[in-house]
């Protein structure tokens, strides 16, 4: 299961200015650190660092750094510009969050830190021989971390911002909340279907503010319930919009206040959908840079059809609820709606085959993935790519101008 402490350290740890106060904090550690050599005995140094070689050494570090920062955030503003325009605006989460950008930019807020520091200590005459002998040392390193970090951000601003590069980063997002899904079924509660809810559940708990819910303490919940002595049936799921007349569970037991604010405490809402636990969403957002891609702007089918083969990707492992043992779990008094299949393929793929218009490459891939998607070992799957198809089917007989292309896709779907 995934707590809420969990799910906060990985948004904490995520956070651009978390790791530049960090470097920026060793940094200031090292210039501090040499102050001190001082204070152990006197020791023969290899050579001596002139006062004034350091202090050129670190001048010239520090203003370079300032650009170079300076630079790095730009190049960062023009690839969330050119995510937005050319990809889709709920993208640009996972571009700030990318941990080669992070820890670049931390380098260099570092290295600048550290060589301000450096100046004004040198400056104001604090070291000694052997305080300038070490701190040499340490601006040494640090000029070998710099450039490593230079040669490794020239790389990546190769592809930062670009469609194949946040595609790619959306697609893990998406496999990692599935991923997550498989191997916590329900969260980690029992199943909870249509006609599972007893009718002695009648004390909903319902929100207090208008947004999606981005992450469910499932031990929260359960020890709730056990205080209660209760059985809990969720209403929701991570990426479900919830506003004050909809109910985020029900109980079959009276809600005291402080369970009540207990329970939402376990319920994060926010203004905007996770990837973490939503699975959906990151659907979604594939299928947004694939209608980008489709628009008469852009006019790029290229790009849908390698949307198209991310889908695959992602469904092929597909497994049944069936194929798990639900018996025994981790929160026994929680009851939790299963991910629906259909919505995720209607996510998926109806928005591409309505905008694939009279691009017959675009149907002939999307039909053909949902054929394998159907050939899968698992009757959940094959079941929900039919309805798909014959939707994503009425959408491609309408958008194409030449009967033989309609005939063509006709066939092609009709064929085992």
């Amino acid at each position: 299961m995934f707590s809420k402490w969990q799910w906060l350290w990985s948004k904490i740890k995520t956070t651009l200015w978390i790791r530049a106060c960090l470097f920026g904090t060793f940094g200031l550690a090292a210039v501090l650190l040499a102050s001190f050599a001082d204070t152990f005995s006197e020791f023969d140094l290899p050579f001596k660092a002139p006062q004034e070689a350091v202090d050129q050494i670190l001048a010239i570090l520090a203003n370079s750094m300032l650009m170079v920062v300076t630079f790095s955030l730009s190049v960062m503003v023009s690839a969330y510009m050119a995510a937005t325009s050319n990809v889709t605006p709920r993208a640009t989460r996972l571009i700030r969050q990318d941990v080669t950008t992070q820890n670049v930019l931390a380098t260099f807020i570092g290295s600048f830190i550290f060589s301000l520091v450096g100046v004004i200590a040198v400056n104001t005459e604090v070291y000694s021989a052997n305080g300038r002998f070490v701190l040499f040392i340490f601006t040494m390193l640090m000029i070998v971390l710099v450039v490593l970090a230079i040669f490794r951000w020239i790389e990546h601003l190769s592809l930062l911002g670009r469609v194949g590069s946040t595609s790619n980063q959306v697609e893990k997002a998406t496999a990692d909340a599935l991923a997550f899904y498989r191997d916590n079924p329900c969260l980690g509660g029992h199943l909870r279907t249509d006609d599972s809810l007893p009718p002695e559940a009648e004390y909903p708990l319902l929100a207090e503010e208008v947004g999606y819910v981005q992450h469910i303490d499932m031990a929260a919940l359960q020890s709730c319930a056990e205080d209660m002595d209760a059985e809990l049936y969720l209403d929701t799921q991570p990426g479900t919009l919830v506003h004050p007349t909809r109910a985020l569970l029900t109980s079959n037991k009276p809600i005291t206040e402080k369970i009540q604010r207990e329970l939402r405490k376990a319920i994060t809402i926010d203004n905007e959908r996770s990837f973490a636990q939503d699975p959906r969403f990151g659907f979604c957002v594939l299928t947004e840079i694939a209608q980008r891609a489709l628009s008469p702007s852009l006019n790029d089918p290229g790009t849908a059809i390698d949307i198209i083969s991310r889908h695959l990707r992602l469904l092929a492992p597909w497994r049944d609820l069936s194929s798990y043992d639900l018996s025994t779990c981790h929160c026994p008094r929680l009851h939790v709606p299963a991910l629906q299949l259909d919505s995720i393929l209607d996510n998926a793929f109806l928005p591409i085959a309505r905008d694939a218009g009279d691009m017959l490459e675009v149907h002939i891939r999307l039909h053909k993935a949902l054929k394998a998607l159907s050939q899968q070992d698992s009757p959940e799957l094959y079941q929900a790519t039919e309805k798909c198809s014959a939707k994503c089917l009425e959408y491609g007989l309408n958008g194409l101008h030449l009967q033989k292309d309609r005939e063509h896709l006709r066939t092609l779907v009709n064929t085992p």
